[in-house]
């Protein structure tokens, strides 16, 4: 498949290294229960990602990913702007109802700002103030909105794939294997989550059904020394790019830092300009909590990108737009449902206006 294709907008160029890890102490996150991976079910041994289904446009599974947010923002609006004035009270209870919809305390000031400027003491409707947050939020979103541009003159170019257990590393992993795999591009996959046998068979599975070759080890086995063997076996090949796996397991930070910064040690080691580029998994079910996950993985690796996925299954899908405004880190690509497909690129536009329930 031509890169001109459906997916065509994950790959370019790229040039820039990723900066060294930090060497940072261990940061306190606070404490949230991490939802299990997905795994194969007994009836189809499968990952739902995979499994055909009829084709629908992306904007399409992007309204009807983010329905449960922005029903919960169109009904807020519509509960406080029913033939009532733009009064001071009415700027606060905007503030407070954007930041509970998890927009983040910037965004809800930039919004009753405006509109402070532009409507003070007019009669304003729901769907009015919906075309300034839109606004609002198409402005946040659009200078993080950058699809994964890999440097395909590196043979290979190497995603290292951080996050809690449960954010949709591994699945992320597949989705966007089969992507590159459908531009033609030689794309291995590393089982670095080594403590978790779920993952590794799941990892698999997807190498299986991508053609994608999977290195993987025995349960237990020393993450950074896979993620050596697999870069130089991958070299060996020409692969163009390589995606390793990592463990994620917050119950203990300390011992999740020296792992994930030993495995960039050791890589660097094989090539001292990788990892190429270190994306951070986000499940955006955790709300608020997203912000800590981006300090700690700040922390322990110099995280390039950020991926949020799950976007259809919360009504919190605002986060994506406070953690644009707070970390200004690139988001390379969405989730808003369980196909490969469904893990894209976003127009900041288009999310901004599904988001509030434009359209």
């Amino acid at each position: 498949m031509s890169g001109k294709g459906l997916f065509g907008r994950l790959f370019g160029g790229k040039s820039e290294d990723a900066a060294p890890p930090s060497e940072a102490d261990a940061v306190t996150v606070p404490p949230a229960p991490e939802p299990e991976e997905d795994v194969a079910t007994a009836d189809d041994p499968r990952p739902a990602e995979i499994v055909a289904e009829a084709p629908q446009s992306w904007l399409s599974r992007l309204k009807t990913g983010l329905t449960k947010s922005s029903s919960k923002l169109t009904q807020g609006l519509g509960d406080l702007f029913t033939k009532r004035k733009l009064d001071d009270e009415a700027l606060e209870d905007l503030e407070d109802l954007l930041i509970t919809t998890d927009l983040g305390v910037g965004t809800a000031a930039r919004v009753t700002k405006r509109l402070a400027k532009t409507r003070f003491g007019q009669d304003v409707s729901a769907d009015e103030i919906k075309q300034v947050l839109a606004e609002e939020v198409a402005q946040i979103l659009a200078p993080v909105a950058k699809p994964l541009e890999p440097d395909f003159t590196r043979k290979p170019h190497v995603v290292l794939v951080v996050g809690v257990n449960g954010s949709g590393k591994t699945t992320t992993i597949g989705k966007m294997a089969k992507l590159f795999k459908d531009q033609g591009r030689q794309v291995s996959l590393a089982a670095g989550d080594t403590f978790r046998a779920a993952a590794v068979e799941q990892l698999k599975v997807w190498g299986e059904r991508t053609n994608c070759p999977v290195f993987a080890r025995d349960t237990g086995a020393d993450a950074a020394g896979l993620a050596f063997d697999a870069m130089a076996e991958a070299a060996a090949r020409g692969d163009d790019l390589l995606f390793i796996d990592t463990a994620g397991r917050l119950q203990n930070k300390a011992d999740l830092m020296e792992e994930l910064r030993k495995v960039v040690r050791v890589i660097k080691k094989q090539d001292e300009t990788a990892p190429h580029d270190v994306l951070l998994v986000l499940d955006a079910t955790v709300g608020q909590n997203a912000h800590s996950q981006v300090e700690v993985f700040k922390d322990i690796v110099s995280v390039s990108g950020l991926v949020l996925t799950k976007l259809d299954g919360t009504a919190r899908g605002g986060v994506l737009v406070a953690l644009a405004e707070k970390f200004a880190l690139p988001v390379h690509a969405i989730g808003v449902g369980e196909k490969a497909e469904d893990l894209r690129p976003f127009d900041p536009n288009a999310f901004a206006r599904s988001l509030v329930g434009l359209d």
